[in-house]
């Protein structure tokens, strides 16, 4: 015979249950379209900064405009453009929605250059 006052505790035990299997589903959800985010805000900083050294030679003054312009096309922001000599500076932005946590900015930065086999000095 089942005693009167576990009458009904599995059914709390299955909404228990049921809730912290929605939180865990939650965590790995936003955890998933950060990763997303972070390699999509680096993959826009690697293509611009790969447009800009390439206009690095030829026209100076607009490879940041096209770097800005591929940027975008990629869906998110060029927030910095540097180009000295023949390399590229880059820095790209992208606003993340997270549940709980609000807006995020996710950044990105990438150089790019030729390959002329010198490394940088390093002091």
């Amino acid at each position: 015979m089942i005693n009167s006052k576990e009458r009904g505790s599995a059914t709390l035990w299955g909404v228990a249950l049921m809730g912290l299997l929605m939180a865990v589903a939650m965590a790995l959800a936003t955890v998933g379209s950060v990763r997303v985010a972070r390699h999509r805000v680096s993959g826009a900083a690697d293509l611009s900064a790969l447009a800009a050294a390439k206009l690095a030679l030829i026209d100076p003054e607009g490879a940041c405009d096209r770097a800005a312009q591929l940027a975008a096309e990629n869906g998110v922001e060029l927030t910095q453009c540097k180009v000295t000599e023949d390399i590229a500076d880059v820095w790209t932005a992208l606003q993340v929605s997270l549940p709980l946590l609000g807006s995020r900015t996710v950044v990105g930065r990438s150089r790019a250059g030729p390959a002329d086999g010198k490394l940088p000095d390093r002091k």
